[in-house]
């Protein structure tokens, strides 16, 4: 398979591992640059939560709304470090998941959501969301498309247009 989708492209570039669907959770972990180990998650909440903190970390793609608290933090925001990158792009793209593996490309943080693009590795498809709820519906209708497979051999492409 010609592998002409699989980059990432931008700093904030993750690799979602999913290795297990269950009772409708999504379980496994997600590979960045600045660190070696995965980061597991067992619920789709907690990848989303953990993702934002991420974003959040590096201060990019910057979010045009801030959350709201009603905790005090003493009126100061917590300083954005420099991160160095531990793993090159070869290294991310090498991980795998057990049921299907994506390359999440978050490009803005607007309304409180997320846009960018997502890769589905396991097909090369590229699709384009415009939220995290549009995100989350295409990674579950990859998996829902690889357990149809397995149950029916047949042919199911992924809903949504890939990118050219």
């Amino acid at each position: 398979m010609e592998k002409t989708q699989w980059y990432l492209g931008t700093p904030n570039g993750v690799v979602l591992c999913v290795d297990r669907v269950g009772r409708g959770q999504l379980a496994g972990r997600f590979y960045h640059a600045y660190t070696e180990e995965g980061i597991p998650f067992s619920n789709i909440e907690e990848v989303i939560f953990r993702l934002e903190g991420f974003y959040d970390s590096l201060n990019f793609p910057h979010p045009t709304t801030d959350s709201r608290t009603f905790q005090n933090r003493g009126g100061q925001r917590e300083s954005r470090k420099e991160r160095t990158r531990i793993m090159n792009d070869e290294e991310l793209l090498s991980k795998h998941g057990d049921l299907g593996t994506f390359i999440i490309r978050v490009q803005h943080r607007q309304n409180s959501s997320w846009q960018g693009r997502i890769t589905w590795m396991d097909k090369d498809k590229t699709v384009y969301f415009r939220s995290i709820w549009e995100m989350i519906k295409l990674v579950e209708s990859a998996l829902d498309t690889v357990s149809m497979q397995e149950d029916n051999p047949g042919e199911v492409s992924w809903n949504g247009e890939a990118e050219s």
